[in-house]
């Protein structure tokens, strides 16, 4: 195990049982790209990080102080029998965490940190007098400055006094770039209505009925339709000045009136005024109905404040930098230390080399097309996750192991150059990396695969495979080895042929251009799945869920369309239904039970048996959140958590009801189906969805909604497993369970990257369920990268050419088999087939 220098070549698990692994024994290679595969809910995370990662972290933070340690998050010890030569290990999560409203690509990744020290320390400064001062050392000794106009002295900002999340910021949004601003066409939402009847809304809502009488008197004829307002009697309704009048007033609760001088609040103000007083939740929501996010009119949207947009570097302030590409900064950057005077010349290197060396590794990862000022909770999850990358692997560590959780999220076959590049750096530093993934281009790179299996939960948990590429493509146990060779098949369902793509109709969308997308014009077939694909930043997400799902919202709800849409065709569509891989449910409370609606139907059931009624349970007993048939040591929770001083809180299973979350009470209660036999809620609760449909079969809205997550591919999860522990791909399965089944001729269904954490098995089961949805005349939209979803599309639209300002246009738009073809596109070089299915539906035929 070790080499010749007697350093561990494997790292050596022995007895893993984390999850569902079944006491397995495996050696992972160290200084290797070791790639991990299996179907979704296999045992690949749980190896990885619930292992590995879990310990490596684990014992690293052992050998740090305990006054250190009680200050940092901490994993509990992994079930791991033996665990040997782990090195200190990172984890790159599938899911990074949503950012903030405050955080940029500039926070995000620190760079905007060097970018804020070179216009603190080698930026030319403006006087209080408004004259601006030459580079100097005075300012990174902390010395006062001296105008060479004016005399006047003062100093330099630190780079503290830059920053959008301290000082630097804008006091009018308080760095955010944005400000709630009253929405005019929101005031008076019905113009038949006149005002006393209640036309102004806010009015209505926010502030005494007076304002009616004040603007009557003001000469604003309140009993006319307000549509048949002047112009100046609705200037005044909407900005009047706030003038006195002394009026009488009758309380309408006591009857009591008497004479008081009142101000005018105009409709905007009432909402600005109401707007100012908000003290909580609630009140936010009587007041945001009235309410649009604006550019704050003072920073423009840089987020700064006047002071800080004021130094000068190279000519430009700090807000323009940050408007400027990530390529167009790596240009910029290397002049700085030239602009300086020659003694600045040494500290200027050694920032803008900070600076570089940041870049260039996101430039490898594909993110050129980026801004610094780009807010971060508008990136991909997959541009996060490189954001993520960089920062791990900035420093040139050796020693660490690398865990990467679906590396590959987001990013299109050709961006996957760079992450494959990014891998092999780790590897050349004396790194590790361990990668969990389903794209076969990246496991292509590994070394040694692991291939975990055979099936998912309880079906899974077994190393089934293992060794080079050439091995796994030899063994015929594994399931992912065909498709890493070419041969699994790659036509999953049959397509609609050209001649009748557009046979049902189609949905036409016109756009101006917003971010760096360009004017559009696209057409989407109606009833047919139509994949969305183009290189990270090229404009899919601005297309789709910025243009087309709010414009078709925005239509279904008959308001205005957003801006920068022209005009919408919806041919017909009446329901727009976005399925994407956010988490479900916040807490250890929400189930595939509770959310699949089938834990209510269960409690109903168990209430009515013999049993429940002699001990007098009611359905609401068998609540495991507020009934008296909870747990009580757990509290229906399932588990405790243990102060244990200066080791981490420890989450164990409750020790009462071993992580039902039921009493004994409950055990007692027996259901008995047809064919004999009992079970108790809790035990049905604790049996995989495939198990509990065999015993369910006479439960008839138990079992229909049962078999429904079965062929969404979900069969492996129990019926109690919590929600929020879902990865993206399960999440938006089981979003669709309540879909499944209905008439969908009005329906659209978007899909946001939905193969996330898919094997390529998983795929054929995703590409059924959109079939289903298809066939039930459902019209369905899909942001993809994976090639197999890319293939069985009926329609493609490829946008690009590149990212950013290189993109944002339709390069190509067709058949799978006229993508393939047409050289403008990127991925068409990705696209290959076999002799392809096209359907010949009886329906399709040439539209007019």
């Amino acid at each position: 195990m070790n080499d010749e220098t007697g350093a561990p070549k494997k790292i050596q698990v022995r007895g893993a049982r984390v999850h569902n692994l079944k006491n397995i024994d495996v050696d992972i290679p160290l200084n290797k790209i070791v790639g991990i595969a299996g179907v979704s809910g296999s045992g690949k995370s749980s190896l990885a990080l619930g292992v590995l990662y879990a310990e490596g972290s684990r014992r690293y933070l052992d050998a740090l102080s305990t006054y250190t340690r009680r200050r940092m998050t901490q994993a509990a010890k992994a079930d791991v029998e033996e665990l040997l030569y782990v090195p200190a290990s990172l984890a790159l999560h599938q899911r990074p965490g949503v950012p903030g409203i405050r955080s940029t690509f500039g926070t995000g990744t620190e760079l905007l940190n060097s970018l804020r020290l070179m216009y603190s320390r080698l930026g030319s400064h403006r006087c209080p007098n408004g004259h601006y001062c030459p580079p100097s050392m005075d300012v990174a000794a902390e010395r006062e400055i001296i105008c060479p106009e004016c005399g006047v002295r003062f100093f330099g900002p630190g780079a503290e006094e830059l920053a959008f999340n301290s000082s630097g910021a804008c006091p009018t949004c308080e760095g955010t770039g944005f400000v709630n601003v009253v929405d005019e066409s929101t005031l008076v939402p019905d113009e038949s209505l006149s005002i006393d009847e209640g036309a102004v809304l806010p009015w209505q809502t926010l502030m005494w009925s007076l304002m009616k009488d004040i603007a009557r008197d003001l000469g604003v004829r309140t009993d006319v339709p307000f549509r048949e307002l002047t112009g100046k009697e609705r200037d005044i309704v909407f900005h009047g000045p706030a003038i006195k009048k002394h009026m009488i007033y009758q309380n309408q609760t006591s009857g009591a009136s008497g004479e008081m001088d009142f101000t005018y609040f105009n409709a905007i103000y009432t909402v600005e005024n109401a707007l100012s007083k908000v003290k909580d939740e609630k009140g936010m929501k009587r007041v945001e109905k009235f309410l649009r996010t604006g550019v704050c009119p003072d920073c423009g949207g840089t987020r700064l404040s006047e002071k800080a947009r004021a130094p000068k570097l190279r000519g430009i302030s700090l807000d323009e930098a940050c408007t400027m590409t990530l390529k167009e900064l790596v240009e910029w950057v290397p002049g700085v230390p030239d602009s300086v005077p020659s003694e600045m010349r040494p500290m200027a290197e050694s920032i803008c080399e900070a600076f570089q060396t940041v870049a260039e590794r996101l430039m490898d990862l594909g993110l050129s097309y980026l801004t610094l000022d780009r807010a971060a909770s508008t990136l991909s999850t997959g541009e996060r996750q490189r954001m993520q990358l960089a920062r791990a692997v900035r420093n040139r560590t050796t020693g660490v192991l690398y865990v990467l959780d679906e590396p590959s999220i987001g990013l299109h076959p050709s961006n996957i150059v760079g992450l494959n590049g990014v891998m092999h750096d780790l590897i050349a530093d004396g790194n590790s990396v361990l990668l969990v993934d389903h794209d076969t281009q990246i496991l292509k790179e590994a070394d040694w695969i692991i291939e975990m299996g055979p099936e998912a939960g309880a079906g899974g948990g077994n190393v089934i495979a293992e060794g080079t590429i050439k091995d796994i493509i030899d063994n015929k146990v594994s399931q992912i080895g065909p498709f890493l060779s070419g041969n699994a098949e790659s036509d999953m369902r049959k397509r609609a042929g050209r001649c009748g793509l557009f046979s049902y109709g189609r949905i036409h969308m016109s756009t101006s251009d917003i971010h760096t997308v360009k004017p559009l014009e696209v057409d989407i077939p109606k009833g047919r799945l139509t994949v969305v694909t183009g290189v990270s930043g090229s404009g899919k997400t601005t297309m789709i869920l910025e243009s087309l799902v709010p414009g078709l919202e925005a239509m279904i709800s008959e308001k205005a369309l957003p801006e920068h849409v022209r005009s919408l065709d919806a041919g017909g569509i009446r329901h727009i239904k976005l399925i994407d891989a956010a988490p479900i449910g916040i807490n250890v409370r929400s189930t595939i039970a509770t959310y699949a609606n089938v834990h209510d139907e269960l409690r109903k059931i168990f209430a009515r048996t013999k049993s429940a009624k002699e001990h007098g349970f009611k359905a609401g007993d068998f609540s495991y959140n507020t009934g008296n048939l909870r747990c009580p040591t757990c509290d229906g929770t399932g588990s405790i958590s243990l102060d244990v001083q200066f080791l981490p809180d420890v989450d164990v299973p409750c020790p009462e009801c071993r992580g039902s979350r039921y009493g004994r009470d409950a055990y007692r209660v027996k259901y008995t189906n047809k064919v004999g036999e009992s079970r108790s809620l809790p035990e049905i609760m604790d049996m995989d969805v495939n198990t509990a449909l065999s015993f369910c079969k006479d439960m008839k809205n138990v079992y229909g909604r049962l078999s429904v997550l079965q062929s969404l591919g979900l069969g492996y999860l129990t019926v109690g497993e919590e929600t929020p522990s879902l990865s993206g791909g399960e999440a938006q399965r089981l979003k669709l369970a309540s879909e499944m089944g209905r008439a969908q001729a009005d329906s659209m269904f978007v899909f946001d990257e939905p193969t996330i954490g898919l094997h390529p098995l998983d795929v054929k089961s995703l590409l059924g369920v959109f079939q289903t949805l298809i066939d039930n005349g459902a019209t369905v939209v899909v942001i993809e990268h994976d090639l197999d979803v890319i293939r069985n599309a009926d329609y493609i639209i490829d946008i690009g050419p590149g990212g950013g300002e290189d993109g944002g246009r339709i390069v190509a738009c067709g058949t799978p088999e006229e993508i393939a073809l047409n050289p403008e596109s990127i991925t068409g070089k990705y696209i290959s087939f076999r002799p392809s299915k096209i359907s010949a539906h009886p329906t399709d035929k040439t539209p007019a």
